[in-house]
């Protein structure tokens, strides 16, 4: 296209996806071709990532492993995804998306080996739980992912990019679990290599597709502080308090539903594997959609809801745990799954339009538009990275919780009540801080919850 240059290393030296002309001229169809290379990569390295949560149905008594032993190991590629998660948004300006992309991929050959060496009865846990932190990497391929994607297309379709790039993404969970569930119906729980046999080859397959299809954006490698400005905004903490309720849930969930159903209804795990996709499944369809409804309704609105659902899917839980249904129970829990992945979309698109907002705003009073919206696009991806970070950690938190309900009264009730308190926050704090209207007070705050409610 003639508004873009590439260097023999494939990067774009101009990218204006505000303007119009530039992008029916070709930014479309480039910033297209990114996003699918990007779900696929990043599809992969969330089935990496949470490999164990399929692995633990493979654990039966000859590992000596116990419940508490299995929701520890589950827990521990949910801590480093989330730590990992900074950087990985870093990666992005300082290597170019592409070509993060090719290096993060290849990165998952490691735990994916290592796993394979490892599957073995008499392992030692602490062996176990090193892999599984290794395997953390897949889960810092969303920010960088995310991050590079939301360079690539304008305000008016970010919504929608991001929840197709997230959706696709957190749809290798639920890919993961069912390939798990295939073999252990097929093959038993004694042969989990076969799971190996697959996905090594998908590495690569991404590696290269990345390689030969992705580009690179030069402004973004141009970032300078983005990370340390986007702290000084406020904004930055709660929208990444908000993540923690959205994608934090999905992502322990996803980690913890197979076991929670073990523990809390005595099931096999040939039982518990096959439903135990159905959730990460649905979460992850349905993720674009809350980016639209986002893009339509405004994202804070959409957001507010969806707490509103996750607590009320949370009651259903409690209700049925202590009235041992397990139909009640797979309706809350799914519900928890569904309203989440609406959330993760919806939460998402807030961001982008918070610094968009602001952006608009300095070019009113005279900033060049040229120089105010790269910088919005820089700083809402830094965001987008913390955001995904302090996000991930919920999936650690949430998994911690099942472990103590389960080990002191041997019922997941007590976590089902402390996520339905911290789901009432979240709500209250959306409601506050951008749907509160002339409650509001300085100009830089209406400012930012205009933004944010997508107005």
């Amino acid at each position: 296209m003639s508004a873009a240059t590439h260097t023999g290393k494939r990067w774009i030296q101009h990218w204006d996806p505000e303007d119009t002309e530039f992008w029916e001229n070709g930014g479309r169809k480039v910033a297209n071709r990114n996003l699918w290379f990007s779900i696929f990569a990043e599809h992969i390295g969330f089935s990496i990532w949470t490999l164990w949560s399929v692995l633990v149905l493979f654990m039966g008594p000859e590992y000596g492993l116990s419940p508490a032993d299995k929701f520890l190991l589950v827990s521990t590629p949910s801590l480093v995804g989330g730590l990992l998660r900074i950087p990985y948004t870093l990666a992005v300006a300082k290597f170019g998306g592409r070509n993060w992309t090719i290096i993060s991929a290849g990165m998952l050959l490691l735990p994916t080996v290592l796993a394979a060496i490892a599957m073995e009865p008499g392992t030692p846990l602490w062996v176990f739980m090193v892999i599984a932190a290794i395997g953390g990497v897949g889960g810092g391929n969303f920010a960088s992912s995310m991050t590079n994607i939301n360079s690539f297309f304008p305000e008016r379709l970010k919504g929608t990019a991001l929840g197709l790039n997230a959706g696709g993404g957190n749809l290798g969970v639920a890919a993961i679990q069912v390939v798990g569930l295939i073999v252990i119906s097929t093959a038993g729980a004694s042969a989990p290599q076969i799971i190996f046999y697959i996905y090594l080859p998908l590495i690569v397959v991404a590696m290269t597709c990345a390689a030969l299809f992705m580009d690179n954006i030069a402004d973004v490698k141009k970032e300078g502080n983005a990370m340390r400005e986007v702290l000084k905004d406020k904004h930055s903490y709660v929208m990444s308090f908000l993540y923690i309720g959205t994608f934090g849930s999905f992502i322990g969930y996803s980690f913890a539903f197979g076991l929670v159903l073990q523990n809390q209804f005595d099931r096999s795990p040939l039982q518990a594997a096959q439903v135990t996709f159905i959730g990460a499944l649905l979460g992850s369809v349905i993720r674009p959609v809350g980016g639209w409804l986002a893009d339509k309704l405004g994202g804070a609105k959409v957001t507010l809801w969806t707490f509103l659902g996750m607590a009320v899917g949370t009651v259903l839980c409690i209700v049925a745990s202590n009235g041992d249904s397990l139909a009640l129970f797979m309706t809350g829990f799914i519900g928890l799954f569904v309203f989440s992945g609406i959330g993760n979309g919806s939460t998402y698109k807030m961001i982008p339009a918070l610094f968009r907002t602001k952006a608009l705003a300095a070019v009113a009073e005279g900033e060049a538009r040229e120089a105010a919206m790269p910088r919005a696009r820089r700083l809402s991806g830094a965001l987008i990275g913390i955001a995904g970070a302090v996000g991930a950690l919920g999936g650690l938190f949430i998994n911690l919780a099942f472990r103590s309900a389960f080990t002191s009264t041997g019922s997941g009730v007590p976590a089902f009540v402390a996520f339905l308190v911290f789901y009432g926050l979240c709500f209250l704090t959306t409601w506050a801080v951008y749907l509160r209207g002339p409650i509001v007070r300085t100009t830089e705050e209406r400012k930012a919850a205009l933004a944010g409610a997508g107005i």
